[in-house]
């Protein structure tokens, strides 16, 4: 029986500090080798997931916001892919747009992949967030609604007061996979939607086919951990997650902060034989 493992990044296998401590790639790093089949599933890009993950120096799949995509943690190739319908997504931004709220455009632009935003309108939290990427080689400001909503798009992302994102939210999220919940750095409203296949779930099915594996095994601490809670054989929530996720946990092991993830797998990690 082969068994994958997934772990949300931030709260999870982070550090309060949004990075993973020596503890957790070592022994990541070790159990891989040993063959472990393990991946990370996030909100952010493999950019910054990168970054925050730079000890994890193993090869393997990591899946990367909420599920558009599936790369390699070592090399970023591109090994799974979801966007939206381009005439779909055209229309929901325009309607943001019009209802006073600024999205972040994520898209793929002649096979480079860009974060867009007209720069003149975005408010004072998406301005910070963009600034918190400065140098980022995904940065870029636009005009025009035209451009913004150029190439093809995998990723939206508002943020704003409740009051103008949960309608769109209620709105949007049986057509396609939105996250509405409040950043647990800044504390801001975030409404993050992705096509209907672009799921934390969704993806990491894709990857047991890719792998072959026949179990799931999962850690968590957000509501957006949720949905590969409810496909998991088992799910372990932090000691720091939200009450929702502990009451949907096969069990709640110790904290982020106390390398909660790591000394799990080490003490239970089930590796199959080589064929």
């Amino acid at each position: 029986m082969k068994t994958l493992y997934v772990s949300d990044l931030d709260g999870t296998l982070l550090r309060s500090d949004q990075k993973t401590s020596g503890y957790t790639n070592e022994m990541i790093n070790a159990l891989v080798k040993d063959g472990m089949l393990f991946s990370y599933a996030t909100a952010r890009s493999w950019n910054t997931a990168h970054k925050v993950t730079d000890g994890l120096t193993a090869a393997f799949p990591v899946i990367v916001y909420n599920g558009a995509f599936i790369r390699d943690n070592a090399s970023g190739k591109l090994l799974a892919e979801n966007f939206f319908e381009k005439s779909g997504a055209v229309k929901l931004v325009d309607e943001l747009i019009e209802s006073g709220v600024h999205p972040i455009v994520y898209a793929f632009l002649e096979g480079e992949e860009k974060f867009s935003y007209q720069k003149d309108e975005i408010n004072a939290p998406t301005r910070d967030f963009v600034l918190s990427r400065a140098g980022d080689s995904r940065d870029r400001p636009v005009s025009d609604r035209k451009e913004l909503t150029a190439g093809e798009i995998f990723y939206i992302t508002c943020i704003d007061e409740p009051e103008k994102l949960l309608p769109f939210f209620e709105r949007c999220r049986d057509v396609y996979h939105c996250v509405y919940q409040r950043d647990i750095y800044s504390g801001e409203q975030w409404l993050e939607i992705m096509p209907k296949e672009a799921s934390k779930s969704h993806a990491i099915i894709q990857l047991k086919t890719l792998l072959g594996c026949d179990r799931l095994v999962v850690f968590g601490d957000g509501i957006n951990d949720l949905d590969m809670f409810h496909i998991a054989d088992e799910a372990y929530a932090v000691e720091n997650a939200v009450p929702e996720l502990k009451a949907a946990a096969t069990a709640v092991i110790v904290s982020n902060d106390e390398d909660g993830v790591a000394k799990w797998l080490r003490e239970n990690c089930m590796i199959a034989p080589a064929d």
